[in-house]
């Protein structure tokens, strides 16, 4: 694996990189133990953030009957939406302001996860939502200060919401994706329990799976921490830092448990080991993410996600028309990696290996290549559209999304060379199709 432990320093170069721990879990019946960890942290009436779909499962009944008999009072909100909007987040925190809660407790996928920490920000310190929004779309204002304890509980295998400060929405009136970071967002605890997979459909498995994928190569290929700026005070260290040596662990054990679980968990739920390793290597995914950050699949998947929402997945049939978050992303990382590749090839080529492709007599020049094939080859094995074209865009709409895309430099800035409007434009023309 490349080392990132040792840079030259430089007069203005960031030679830190700093990590915030992550209080988790993880393991088989642990929801069991959700009464007493909320009530550790002095929980007594919590807001219960759950996906309808999830209600009605035995997840769900285990983490209400442990807080039942831990005597907390949880009040349920239903209302999230998959692909959660400004107006599903504003529903959210208007219900948590009249409740008069201490905490927040979250079962669910990324979307449930990202709306309980909408919901404990505005709740806690109100404000118009675009104030807290990541610039230039929004105003970048700072989280004031703490937030009321929240448990998130995934319940597929993919976004690392759990981890991370981070949380994503619809802007439906610019018709574009965005979000919110800070490190105050991090959920205090995660409580991973892996049994929540099983029943989930074949198509969710693999879209929140290639999340996975990407959140770790992504934050695995990432510009390194010592080419940003050193800040003129520790505070103004960004949540994304750049690859550094802790990303880098996380990142590629999650790549390798992908590479070798995915398609098992896809193609049988029964498939109980693989289904778990899918689960781990989403909260390694996230932990690595959310420190090192992501760069241009995820940038452009905001402006995929954004402007459609007439798609229908497999897998997401019960849920309204949108582009789910993975698909999003995928469809864009073959065309993405071929084009980071050329900063760095050596880490690319790595990424391919721990997916299965064979490197042994790959040459540098050749590294975006063998990872977009095999990414490739795994999207047509799990039924993943062929591109954006499969799921409904045109080469007309490649203006619309590059000025969407383009719009997110808080990630953009991350990618291991620098991004223009017109390589984003070349980048959704060569997503259009791959097979």
């Amino acid at each position: 694996m490349s080392s990132q432990t040792h840079y030259a320093e430089t007069d203005l170069g960031e030679t830190t990189f700093t990590v915030a721990p992550s209080s988790m879990k993880f393991g088989v019946g642990c929801l069991r133990e959700l009464g007493s960890d909320a009530a550790a942290l002095a929980m007594r009436r919590v807001a219960f953030f759950v996906d309808e779909n999830v209600l009605d499962t035995e997840p769900a009944r285990l983490a209400l009957k442990s807080l039942h008999t831990a005597n907390i009072d949880a009040v349920v909100f239903k209302g999230t939406h998959v692909e959660p909007t400004d107006q599903s987040f504003a529903e959210a925190a208007d219900f948590a302001r009249d409740g008069d809660f201490d905490g927040f407790i979250s079962l669910g996928g990324g979307s449930v996860m990202d709306t309980a920490k909408a919901a404990n920000l505005f709740s806690t310190y109100p404000d118009d939502l675009l104030a807290y929004v990541n610039a230039p779309i929004g105003r970048a204002k700072a989280v004031p200060g703490p937030l009321k304890p929240h448990i998130a509980c995934p319940t597929t295998s993919g976004t690392g919401s759990e981890t991370t400060g981070v949380t994503v929405f619809d802007l439906k009136e610019q018709n574009v994706k965005t979000g919110i970071s800070s490190k105050l967002l991090r959920p205090t605890m995660a409580v991973i329990d892996p049994t929540t997979t099983h029943s989930l459909p074949a198509g969710i498995v693999a879209a929140t799976g290639f999340d996975v994928f990407t959140h770790a190569i992504e934050s695995y290929t990432a510009r390194p921490f010592t080419t940003r700026d050193r800040p003129s005070s520790p505070d103004l260290r960004p949540p994304y830092q750049g690859a550094n040596p802790y990303s880098d662990v996380g990142s590629m054990h999650a790549i390798r448990l992908g590479g070798r679980y995915l398609l098992r968990a896809v193609n049988d739920a029964d498939d109980h080991e693989a289904r778990h390793a899918l689960m781990f290597a989403a909260t390694l995914a996230g932990l690595a993410f959310g420190n090192a950050g992501v760069h241009v699949p995820h940038a452009m998947s905001y402006a995929v996600a954004g402007l459609n929402h007439t798609f229908r997945a497999r897998g997401y049939e019960n849920s309204d028309p949108m582009v789910p978050h993975g698909i999003s992303v995928v469809v864009n990382a073959p065309a993405s990696f071929r084009f980071t590749a050329q900063a760095a090839p050596e880490r690319h080529l790595e990424v391919a290996a721990a997916l299965g492709a064979d490197t042994a007599d790959a040459k540098l020049e050749d590294a975006g290549e063998i990872l977009a094939s095999r990414l490739t080859a795994m999207m047509r094995e799990t039924g993943m559209p062929n591109g954006l074209e499969d799921i409904g865009y045109t080469k007309g709409d490649v203006p619309a999304l590059v000025e969407r895309a383009y719009a997110q430099q808080r990630l953009l800035v991350l990618a291991p060379r620098a991004v223009r409007k017109e390589d984003l434009a070349d980048l959704f023309h060569a997503a259009m199709r791959y097979w």
